[in-house]
């Protein structure tokens, strides 16, 4: 959360991210939480704050936790949440398996150039 001045400018940043991941518009998205349709317009561009309840309606629309919004680090919290739900249903062999090709792509990842 580096990069932002303050919570205003990461959760108006946060929201627009996460919206465009589901390719929703942000009139869609308001009118889906019971809101105006500019709610969620006036979220992104910083003239408004949810309340604490429009915050809980806006995760919940997402399909994300609190803590999930604000793991700035995790760029798309619905995809890595579906990955380790079927991670668990794998066998103790195939976790190997798939940890050693995790292994592999992150050696291979640092001779990419940027």
């Amino acid at each position: 959360m580096t990069a932002f001045n303050n919570y205003e400018d990461f959760i108006a940043a946060r929201v627009q991210q996460l919206r465009s991941q589901k390719n929703i518009s942000a009139r869609k998205m308001s009118l889906s939480i019971g809101q105006n349709e500019g709610y969620i317009t006036q979220i992104e561009n910083k003239q408004n704050l949810p309340s604490m309840e429009g915050f809980l309606y806006i995760c919940r629309y997402l399909e994300i936790t609190p803590e999930e919004f604000f793991a700035s680090d995790n760029q798309n919290p619905e995809m890595l949440r579906k990955m380790v739900e079927d991670i668990k249903t794998l066998t103790p062999g195939q976790i190997d398996s798939l940890n050693k090709t995790i292994s592999e792509f992150k050696i291979a990842n640092k001779f990419k150039k940027p």
